[in-house]
């Protein structure tokens, strides 16, 4: 494969790079792609359950299950 040097100011010229309008594009690119990226690692990690972290003080203190007899966390 033979490479044909390609020279970066016919991609874009100089005036448009140093440009206010291009610096506020590549900027909004650029929280876009860090906020997308966060996102798509958070979907990686387990869920997180808020019951989980605050203790609820509102369980009920006898079982309401048909088999009353069975402890809790224990296989019928």
């Amino acid at each position: 494969m033979t490479g044909v040097p390609l020279d970066a100011s016919l991609v874009l010229p100089g005036s448009i790079m140093h440009s206010a309008w291009f610096a506020a594009l590549s900027m909004f690119v650029a929280i876009n792609t860090v906020l997308y990226l966060t996102l798509a690692i958070i979907k990686l990690l387990p869920k997180a359950y808020l019951s989980d972290w605050v203790d609820q003080r509102n369980r009920r203190a006898e079982t309401r299950s048909i088999y009353p007899d069975v402890e809790a966390g224990t296989q019928r």
